[in-house]
């Protein structure tokens, strides 16, 4: 949690879902189950791929918090990469 940027979400996660650098395995396992199992949302077409937001429920022993997957196609290819992820508000 000492990176500038990326400490603010960390602290969102540790605090909304217990989710910490030692347990990162519950997140990436609901982002990979999102991306399957979620509707998908277009958020933008540009030179460098096709962008889509998942959002979904997460809950785990300490709390439940809506969480934003961002994923792109880029350009040339034809699978997802994740590029940003945060707990958001409904």
């Amino acid at each position: 949690m000492q990176h500038p940027k990326g400490k603010d979400k960390a602290n969102l996660f540790r605090n909304r879902l217990g989710i910490t650098l030692e347990n990162k395995e519950l997140l990436e396992t609901a982002l990979l189950e999102s991306a399957v199992n979620n509707e998908a949302t277009l958020h933008k077409t540009d030179e460098y791929g096709t962008q889509y937001d998942v959002k979904f429920l997460m809950t785990t022993d300490v709390g439940s918090s809506l969480v934003l997957g961002c994923w792109i196609i880029r350009t040339g290819e034809e699978f997802p990469r994740l590029t940003n992820t945060y707990p958001v508000d409904q």
